[in-house]
């Protein structure tokens, strides 16, 4: 029934590391991009990062040289490995997944950097 779960999400201080993964189901097929976006009450939606079937990587220039997107073909996952996280990083996550017939959306998961 729940065809993107998301994990990796939590409490975190500043400096400090957090690992997200998001595993598609095996029957969403012909996955062109996976990415990583995020939302903070009262902002728009924004791409963090995202992730083409053949290797090409985009990021936010608030994230570039600290988030690094990665994926697994093979198990239908989407990585964001975030480190030096600040408070501004502070938002519900979204993982994202375009196929040839439509896109699918992640329920979201919580970072939070505070110390």
């Amino acid at each position: 029934q729940v065809q993107l779960v998301e994990s990796g999400g939590g409490l975190v201080q500043p400096g400090g590391s957090l690992r997200l993964s998001c595993a598609a189901s095996r029957n969403i097929l012909r996955i062109y991009d996976m990415g990583w976006y995020r939302q903070t009450p009262g902002k728009q939606r924004e791409l963090v990062a995202v992730i083409t079937s053949g290797g090409s990587t985009n990021y936010a220039d608030s994230v570039k040289g600290r988030f690094t997107i990665s994926r697994d073909n093979a198990k239908n996952t989407v990585y964001l490995q975030m480190n030096s996280l600040k408070p501004e990083d502070t938002s519900v996550y979204y993982c994202n997944v375009v196929t040839a017939v439509r896109g699918y959306w992640g329920k979201g998961t919580l970072v939070t950097v505070s110390s």
